[in-house]
Parts: structure tokens; C-alpha cells; sequence
């Protein structure tokens, strides 16, 4: 579908057309009408498939036409690199209109919390904020959701993994019910599931093929002894010069470990983790995405919501620990349908996390040999002999744990919410 046939305002399709866009994402295209029309939503869909743009177009829409004074819409990020994603897709998006809007996260000095805390109490349109931080400026008392038209979680599945639930049902429990629930998230596990009856009414559910890479990305694989992963990273980026790439590690002190090895040899790159100051992360997303810096050395921070044009290669020196991390971390390539290319490297203690990787993705990903110089490497073995050779007799599950009993929140339906 052509962005020119939506039927929104003109003032946001010269936004959208700032940005060279020509037609709609799959997402895109099936979201956006479903937003319009009032539907609460549980979407599932890959990273890089549009999905800001899909919840934000109709937002700003609903806002252009509304007559409510005060914050209409109110965006929850897991980090605020994402925050600051969506702070400045809004930024382009409306740039021909007045709707205005507020980014609020932590990292920042007195003053930065100072300024939130005056824009916070004169409202804005649009608030995209963490959810730590939001609860700061809340339990102060001076900011009114009240009149909230809108509530999206985004990477929902990414707050839940880090703790954010508490916040996000003390946040929830501030809101008017008259108001619109929108849940994205890159999984659907049992626990999306849960917060979705719990803060929903009556649902659309979109899963689009959520644990599928795109398919313009070539995945390929090196079997290599741990020892031996920082000497073939830099045997392989000799191969690209030039090209963006951006390394997946697996801790903070890996980060350092790996950048410091290329930089000793002579392979200038740039490291960020979540150790570093919201300036410093700040100075080298743009460093990188400018182009000053072609190689970036990172943790998972990167891996969901900060969109970087012409990612030429994904390294996953580091095996994630979680499967779905791994379509993330690959996601950051062949952005916009694109071509890109990844590039794990499995050590002798990565085996059975590639094997769960594989499972989710339902195929085998092509083992490459590895270059002259590496005459040794582990032997890929299958899961189901792996955990085989593992099972003890008398190791067994004696039952699943007690859960607590989580305070559901009561909605009222769907009709009285005045849509």
C-alpha cells in the first residue's frame, strides 16, 4: 500500500515523505487502520519492521483531530536509547504540524530533570518516556494523565525482562480507563500475554512471524575455539574495509577486552555498554551512524529500537544467552529491505546456545570453515545428544514454583470507554 493513500492529514504525510518513504510495511500496513478505528492492540513483529512508525502515524492522526487539552498520548520505552529513537521519529514525522511532545529518561544532570519537570507539568501531546523515570517525576505529583487518550508499551517483552512490571502497573494504575492500550513487543511469551489481559480490552492480536530474521539477511556461521575468537574477529574485518559493522559482545568487560584488541591493532572502532554516561552513549551512537566510526563494539543495548542506516555487517563475537536476542542483535542489518549480512562466532561453550537458536529460527545456519592460520575448531553437535549425555538419573523437576497472586486491574469494557 502507498503512504498517499492513507487517509490522514497532509501535514503528516509531507513528514512522512521527509523521510523517502514510498509504501507501507507489512506491519505498517495492517496496524495503522486498526489504531484508527479504536482498537486496543497485542502486536508482535520483528525489529526493523516499522513498527514506530506504525503506532505513531495514527496517534499523531487522532491527536490533529482532537478537541482534549492536555497529554493524549503517553509512549513506555525499556531504555532510553529507544526513548530518544522515538522522541526523534516524532520530530520528523511531525514536523509539519504542532503537535508537541516531551522524551523523558534518566542519564541526564539536575537541570536535564528540571526542564522535564516543567514541560511534564505544562503537558505536552505526546510523552515517550522510561518507566524509572517516569515514576520519578509521578511520585512527585505534578504530572496529570488524566485525560490520557493513548497508552503504548513498546518492547514490552524487553521492560518485563528487566523488572520495569511493578512500575508499569503503578504507572497504569494512575491513567483514566478512557483510553487506548497498545502493546508491541518482539515476543510472545506467557508473561506478554499476562500483562496483555491485565491492562487490554478486547484485543486485536497481530504476530508477525516475530522470530523470523528478514530475509535479506545471509547468516553464516565460524565454529572457533574461544581462544582463538579475538584473532579471527580480526582476521575478518580485513575483509571489510570501510563497511559498518557492529560487534555484538556478550558483557561490559568483554566490550572493553574486545575494542582495546583492535585498537592495539591498528582497527580503529568504538565501544558503548550501559556503564557509560547518556553523553557518551549519545556521542558515539552519532559518531557511528555519521560514518567518523565504522566499527562499533557493543553489548545488547544495541540490539533493539535504535535504528542505524547501512549496517553492512552484524559480528555475534558472543553467543546471546537468549535465542529471540539473537534476531534482535542480526536486525540491526538489512534495515528497510536491504541487503546484510551476520556473522556468529560459536566457541566450545556456545554450542548448545546455537542449537536453541537454530530451533527457534527452524533451520540450520551455514558453517563456513574457518580461514588459513585456524587449524583447529569445537565439533557442532545436536541439541538432542547434547542434553542426552547431560541427563542424570534422579535430576528432575519436582514442579513448577508457587506464583503470586498479581492484582489484576479492572477495566471497564469497551463500550463505555467512549471511543
Amino acid at each position: 500500500m502507498k503512504i498517499e493513500e492513507l487517509e490522514i492529514d497532509q501535514r503528516i504525510k509531507d513528514g512522512i515523505n521527509s523521510f523517502n518513504y514510498e509504501h507501507l510495511t507489512k506491519v505498517q500496513e495492517i496496524v495503522i487502520p486498526l489504531i484508527l478505528s479504536g482498537n486496543d492492540l497485542l502486536a508482535c513483529s520483528q525489529t526493523g519492521s516499522g513498527k514506530t512508525a506504525a503506532f505513531l502515524i495514527p496517534i499523531m492522526q487522532k491527536i490533529l483531530t482532537s478537541e482534549n487539552k492536555g497529554t493524549k498520548a503517553l509512549i513506555i520505552t525499556p531504555t532510553r536509547e529507544i526513548c530518544m529513537q522515538i522522541e526523534e521519529q516524532i520530530s520528523g514525522l511531525g514536523y509539519y504540524t504542532d503537535i508537541s511532545y516531551l522524551a523523558v529518561y534518566g542519564g541526564n544532570d539536575q537541570d536535564g530533570f528540571g526542564r522535564q519537570k516543567n514541560a511534564l507539568s505544562n503537558g505536552a501531546d505526546i510523552i515517550v518516556a522510561t518507566p524509572g523515570r517516569l515514576m520519578s517525576h509521578l511520585n512527585l505529583g505534578y504530572v496529570d494523565l488524566s485525560a490520557l487518550d493513548f497508552l503504548v508499551l513498546d518492547e514490552a517483552d524487553e521492560m518485563l525482562d528487566m523488572g520495569f512490571y511493578p512500575d508499569i502497573i503503578s504507572i497504569i494504575s494512575k491513567l483514566s480507563d478512557k483510553r487506548q492500550n497498545l502493546l508491541f513487543s518482539a515476543t510472545m511469551p506467557h508473561a506478554i500475554r499476562k500483562l496483555a489481559s491485565e491492562i487490554l480490552v478486547n484485543p486485536k492480536i497481530i504476530d508477525l512471524n516475530f522470530s523470523k530474521p528478514a530475509e535479506e539477511i545471509e547468516q553464516k556461521v565460524y565454529l572457533v575455539y574461544e581462544s582463538d575468537k579475538q584473532r579471527l574477529l580480526k582476521t575478518l574485518l580485513k575483509d571489510y574495509n570501510n563497511q559498518k559493522i557492529l560487534i555484538f559482545v556478550s558483557t561490559k568487560i568483554n566490550v572493553g577486552k574486545v575494542s582495546a584488541y583492535l585498537n592495539s591493532n591498528g582497527i580503529k572502532n568504538s565501544a558503548i555498554n550501559s556503564s557509560f554516561t547518556q553523553n557518551e552513549r549519545n556521542e558515539t551512537v552519532l559518531s557511528f551512524k555519521s560514518g567518523q566510526v565504522n566499527i562499533l563494539v557493543a553489548t545488547n543495548l544495541l540490539s533493539r529500537g535504535i535504528d542505524i542506516e547501512d549496517v553492512n555487517l552484524i559480528v555475534n563475537y558472543d553467543i546471546p544467552e537468549k535465542p529471540e536476542d539473537y534476531v534482535h542483535r542480526i536486525g540491526r542489518t538489512a534495515r528497510a529491505g536491504k541487503l546484510g549480512l551476520a556473522i556468529s562466532f560459536i566457541s566450545e561453550f556456545e554450542i548448545l546456545k546455537f542449537n536453541r537458536i537454530e530451533k527457534l529460527l527452524g533451520r540450520s545456519i551455514d558453517k563456513i570453515s574457518l580461514p588459513v592460520g585456524f587449524e583447529k575448531a569445537p565439533k557442532y553437535t545436536l541439541m538432542n545428544s547434547v542434553e542426552k549425555r547431560r541427563k542424570k538419573p534422579g535430576n528432575f523437576n519436582s514442579g513448577k514454583p508457587k506464583q503470586g497472586n498479581a492484582k489484576k486491574l479492572h477495566r471497564k469494557s469497551a463500550s463505555s470507554k467512549g471511543r
